[in-house]
């Protein structure tokens, strides 16, 4: 197969090929197509490896390249713009068929644990479901990694998972009781949250300053002053409730139901609670982030500011298709996984 740069517009891909002595064991041959299969790549010739032109793409390959010269071998990296005799939906085509291939296989270990569920009494067999679910789950979350152009049945397989932890807590949840409020009730106040805010106080503060009130001011102590607007603390007016954190009972009061909105709870929710509840791909992502913020000396506000860029900038946790008709900022925003005893240990 030939690689021919051309100007018209195109997706651009990054190809990677290699060759290892003939006398090289098969450890590094073997070790070299594993972590392939890992990145996605797809093979549309022998020995030449393909993925979407991306910084990311880019430099895992290079990190190959690094090994395999380690190795004595050679190894080359290019990106390309089109493939002569190979349109760039049929390279799309061959991604698709890897991430079909993999997501049929898991959704066929699915149906086992659907099976299951309808066989099992709650009392007896849960456990072992639950476990098998969550094996699931991060089979899944290895795939959506690499499903580089989302495909479908991804999106039908979480789905799926996501509607057996729903049928396994089903009525053994039950739903706090919260009443509306208005947003124009709580612009120009002052609020107030424990300090080193953590996911789900990070996420509230973003939504605060997003859809209620840009110019808020967030202070972060033990105790409140008076007419301070409370949230995630000891006694606050917007905490937990029931099995919902606090993003997700400020998303009730304030009639926040954007379907982006609801996706960013998902992920909230996961992290804070640690509940198996919810399965989205970009929850261990999210979490390996927020983990490693706590190993830094950030101040409150720093972590904040950080919080702010993580759901707000671009490839945040979801994307916001349109304001929420009581959204004070104007414009549209872009969004791109413990116990209640003491909330003073909570981790939100």
């Amino acid at each position: 197969m030939q690689y021919a740069l051309i100007s018209l517009p195109a997706m651009g891909w990054v190809v990677f090929s290699y060759s290892l002595p003939s006398k090289a064991s098969s450890s590094p041959r073997v070790a070299l197509w594993r972590r392939l299969q890992r990145l996605g790549a797809i093979t549309p010739k022998a020995g030449v490896y393909v993925l979407p032109d991306r910084d990311d793409c880019v430099e895992a390959f290079q990190w190959l390249a690094q090994e395999v010269q380690q190795a004595k071998g050679e190894a080359v990296v290019m990106r390309v713009q089109r493939f002569e005799g190979l349109t760039d939906p049929q390279v799309i085509e061959l991604f698709r068929n890897s991430c079909r291939e993999k997501y049929s296989e898991i959704a066929s270990e699915v149906g086992e644990v659907e099976k299951d569920l309808r066989d099992s009494k709650k009392s007896k067999s849960n456990a072992k479901i639950l476990e098998n679910l969550e094996r699931l789950r991060k089979k899944y979350e290895e795939v959506a990694q690499v499903d580089f152009f989302e495909f479908p049945e991804g999106a039908a397989l979480a789905t799926k998972l996501r509607g057996i932890q729903q049928a396994l807590r089903q009525g053994t949840l039950s739903a706090p009781k919260v009443s509306p409020v208005m947003v124009s009730e709580y612009r120009n106040r002052r609020w107030v949250t424990r300090p080193r805010p953590h996911v789900d106080r990070l996420a509230c503060a973003w939504l605060i300053r997003r859809f209620i009130d840009p110019k808020a001011e967030i202070r972060y102590a033990t105790e409140p002053k008076p007419d301070e607007v409370t949230f995630d603390m000891r006694g606050a007016e917007l905490g937990h409730q029931g099995s919902l954190c606090t993003f997700e009972i400020m998303l009730i009061r304030f009639a926040l139901s954007d379907p982006a909105l609801q996706a960013i709870a998902e992920i909230v929710h996961e992290i804070d609670l640690r509940d198996g509840r919810y399965t989205r791909p970009e929850i261990s992502g999210i979490d390996a982030v927020l983990r490693g913020w706590r190993y830094d000396e950030f101040s409150d506000q720093e972590l904040e500011s950080h919080g702010l860029v993580l759901f707000q900038g671009p490839g945040g946790p979801g994307r916001l298709s349109h304001r929420s008709p009581e959204c004070p900022v104007g414009g549209q925003g872009q969004l791109s996984r413990c116990g209640h005893a003491d909330p003073a240990n909570q981790s939100g």
